[in-house]
């Protein structure tokens, strides 16, 4: 028996031909599978499986063990390291199992498809209950978390003619993200700004290009708020995927406050791990799972109604990730490796 190795070139060059349509297909029917599961109050099914993760501290790193199982894709487990000292990002990998014998069946660099299946979820939310024709995309961030979702958005949304992106410093991994933007989008124009309070270097105005944006995105570390909510206009989409802890928030009080509703991954995850979502008050009942307002067809997604949408005069989308995105885009990955013979095969059997 062999093992299928499918390295993070690999996996670039898989994804960069999913559609956007495929992707949040994809999420949608996660989304789905996801909120079915827990309104059986945590029953255990065959169809989703869901443990808890398990972590692993040492001196260097934290170690994180993630399974999960989806009747549509399989198992897989996802181990990811977070570093003690600053790197360059998180080193992930996923264990991909075989349906039939149990045994690894690849081992898929998760590097870029952890920001990748965030996005997707992301433009989603987006579709269902943001503006239906965005003009000003707005970013705090330049990893690989804003990469995808200004990549996917600016897919998805051709009324977009400007991307605005705010980080902490103009270094060279914003340069380099810029540069890739402007070569795969050149009808976009891409401004960028260091200012997280008021007037920033060379005259950038963090106030006025937050006044600006139709659809804004946030993916950083920050434990206070990046700009005020009487800065984002009516209208306006907020996908916030940075915070994972209590004590971490994107936003203020009074904009989580203004969308009435709040569009989540998962209610559960968020109502322990959302800071912005804590620090606001807001309780699992002012919480609406996309997997409770997404429709899935034999064509993909369909999107109904919802009150959600006219529930505040902006809206947002909290997202603190779940197990099943993992399992499903990296099923898909190694699919499409196996068909277009990507990656490498490793004999571990010894036979005779």
């Amino acid at each position: 028996m062999s093992l299928l190795v499918v390295s993070d070139d690999d996996v670039s060059r898989i994804t960069e031909k999913l559609t956007p349509h495929v992707l949040m297909a994809l999420m949608a029917l996660v989304f789905v599978r996801s909120s079915e599961s827990a309104k059986k109050n945590g029953e255990t099914s065959s169809q989703v499986v869901t443990p808890l993760r398990s972590v692993i501290n040492t001196p260097e790193y934290t170690a994180l063990f993630m399974p999960a199982h989806m009747r549509e894709f399989g198992t897989s487990i996802k181990v990811v390291s977070v570093p003690r000292s600053s790197r360059d990002g998180l080193p992930g990998s996923t264990l991909v199992l075989d349906e039939h014998t149990g045994a690894v069946e690849a081992i898929v660099n998760a590097k870029g498809l952890t920001a990748l299946r965030t996005a997707a979820g992301s433009t989603l939310a987006t579709k269902l209950v943001g503006p239906a024709h965005p003009h000003v995309l707005l970013a705090f961030g330049s990893g690989k978390q804003i990469e995808a979702h200004l990549t996917l958005l600016l897919k998805t949304y051709t009324s977009i003619r400007q991307c605005i992106i705010i980080n902490r410093t103009l270094n060279e991994r914003l340069r380099t993200l810029l540069d890739g933007l402007r070569y795969r989008f050149p009808n976009v124009t891409f401004t960028s700004g260091s200012a997280l309070d008021g007037v920033g270097q060379h005259g950038f105005d963090l106030k006025h290009n937050v006044l600006k944006a139709d659809i804004i995105c946030t993916a950083t570390s920050s434990t206070k708020p990046l700009f005020r909510s009487s800065w984002v206009k009516v209208g306006t989409h907020i996908n916030l995927v940075g915070s994972y802890t209590p004590e971490m928030r994107e936003i203020d009080d009074d904009l989580v406050k203004r969308a009435g509703k709040i569009l989540v991954d998962s209610r559960e995850a968020c109502a322990h791990e959302a800071g912005e979502l804590i620090s606001a008050g807001i309780s699992p009942a002012d919480m609406v799972e996309v997997g409770e307002i997404v429709e899935i067809d034999g064509e993909g997604i369909a999107e109904r109604v919802i009150e959600t949408k006219s529930a505040g005069d902006v809206s947002i989308f909290k997202s603190v990730g779940i197990g099943l995105q993992d399992t499903a885009i990296a099923h898909l990955v190694v699919k499409n490796a196996i068909a277009n013979n990507i990656g490498v095969r490793v004999d571990y059997d010894r036979k005779g």
